[in-house]
């Protein structure tokens, strides 16, 4: 036996593909010779913990071999769960693992992340300002890339619109503080009385004449305005004044009384004193001379209604007054306030 263990540890090579075994280990049930009889236990029984190194094949003789050596196959389940383990029962304690150290320096990393977000949000709280004005710019430079690419296609009719709206704002501020500074309050009075007077003729010699024809009454108002501003000239004003007569005469086909109320009430409004007394009583003479040629008077004074609606620029006129007259009022209340 020790010759046997001689040979597998010495350096000459083992040829093991034909395991040259004595017969007497051929078999397990095999019996020793008789001096080894009684001390002989089973070979089933036997735990080699020894290692062999050498070029073992799988297996001999049912035993279970690797590279590193062979291990009888153990009975007790520790030794089942160790495996293929070789280590001495007596180092086994050294195998458990220690405890690990806590580990603390995630922790330092974690701190570490805290301190930059916080400095950068200050620092992003502190550049707010920066930040919107350099959007404000940045929106200021798309609009006004936006509104030159729209000028460049419409901009002539554009500005063109915009002026024209500027220029009318203009004026309607300025005739309304003409007329808060400046409205001549006896003027717009007489001209309404004489003028209402000229309707009430009318309306008196042809019913409805009033009524039917609030157009031509508001523009003639507007003519007699543009004639006293000097907006036209004195020959353009006749000419409009037989215009609208021939107007209503040939084309309306209205009476004479009709026809001429236009005319009139400018002229009476408008027109110098000796031109307001011929108008008035050349236009008084012809209502009486109309309403004495037409027959069924009592027919007529049937038919006759009320004005429903007094002209376009006698109310003009009556607003300007009561405009005038509030801004007196009020001038008149600041001053007693001040001195107060």
């Amino acid at each position: 036996m020790s010759t046997a263990l001689s040979t597998l540890f010495s350096k000459t090579p083992i040829n093991l593909s034909q395991p040259q075994i004595s017969p007497q280990f051929r078999h397990r049930n095999t019996q020793f010779p008789s001096p080894l009889t009684k001390k002989a236990k089973p070979l089933s029984k036997i735990q080699i913990s020894h290692r062999f190194y050498g070029s073992f094949g799988n297996s001999i003789d049912g035993f279970s071999v690797n590279r590193s050596g062979f291990v009888v196959k153990a009975q007790n389940e520790e030794k089942d769960i160790r495996g293929e383990s070789s280590m001495p029962e007596r180092f086994r304690y050294l195998t458990k693992e220690a405890p690990d150290k806590p580990v603390r320096w995630p922790l330092l990393i974690v701190l570490a992340f805290l301190l930059y977000a916080w400095r950068t949000v200050l620092w992003e709280l502190t550049n707010w300002r920066k930040a919107l004005g350099a959007l404000a710019w940045f929106s200021g430079y798309i609009s006004k890339l936006v509104l030159a690419f729209v000028f460049h296609f419409i901009g002539d009719p554009l500005t063109s619109t915009i002026r024209l709206v500027e220029t009318a704002f203009y004026s309607i501020r300025s005739f309304y503080s003409g007329i808060v500074a400046y409205a001549p309050i006896p003027e717009l009075t007489q001209i309404i009385v004489l003028t209402s007077a000229v309707l009430a003729v009318a309306e008196a010699a042809s019913p409805d004449s009033v009524n039917s024809q609030p157009y031509l009454l508001t523009l003639a108002g507007l003519v007699g305005f543009a004639a006293v501003r000097n907006y036209i000239t004195e020959l353009f004003f006749w000419t409009l004044l037989v215009g609208m007569f021939c107007f209503a005469r040939f084309v309306k086909k209205r009476d004479y009384v009709s026809s001429a109320l236009p005319v009139a009430a400018v002229l009476a409004a408008v027109g110098e004193p000796w031109v307001r007394v011929v108008v008035i009583g050349s236009y008084l003479a012809l209502a009486v001379f109309h309403h004495a040629q037409s027959s069924g008077g009592a027919g007529d004074d049937a038919g006759t209604r009320a004005i429903e609606r007094a002209p376009v620029p006698l109310l003009l006129a009556a607003l300007a007054i009561g405009v005038r007259v509030a801004a007196k009022w009020a001038g008149y209340r600041h001053l007693t306030w001040m001195i107060v």
